[in-house]
């Protein structure tokens, strides 16, 4: 079975580094990293994910622009976008859910929850194309 990509966007080291380790060894994903999102369309296009992983705040552009730029490009806005923040605040989920993101999940991260976010947006996007 080939493996699913995920695009993990999310500048600290420590976290991208677990989750990458726990994704690539409890399922079967391929996962890039991104610390930044200067060139977030262009990785998109490069990597074809089947899922982003994203913060909010990421240096230079925050993550609801991110969302906003997805969505406004013809490969981008097919792709699941699941926002991982340390914030745990109404409004910033409200948002993000208008703004297009399948789920959102509160750092620290439970990995089983997770596998379970990501494998449902999936789900969700094969049932829809």
């Amino acid at each position: 079975m080939e493996k699913k990509k995920i695009l993990l966007i999310d500048d600290e080291a420590d976290f991208t580094s677990l989750i990458k380790m726990r994704l690539e060894h409890d399922g079967n994903y391929d996962v890039r990293i991104l610390p930044d999102a200067k060139d977030v369309v262009k990785d998109v296009h490069e990597f074809e994910p089947d899922i982003i992983l994203l913060d909010l705040l990421i240096p230079g552009i925050g993550g609801f622009e991110i969302c906003e730029m997805l969505n406004k490009d013809p490969l981008g806005i097919g792709i699941p976008i699941i926002v991982i923040s340390g914030l745990n605040k109404d409004a910033d989920k409200l948002k993000a859910y208008k703004c297009g993101a399948a789920d959102y999940l509160v750092k620290p991260l439970d990995s089983k929850a997770l596998l379970r976010s990501i494998e449902k947006a999936i789900k969700d996007k094969q049932s829809t194309d």
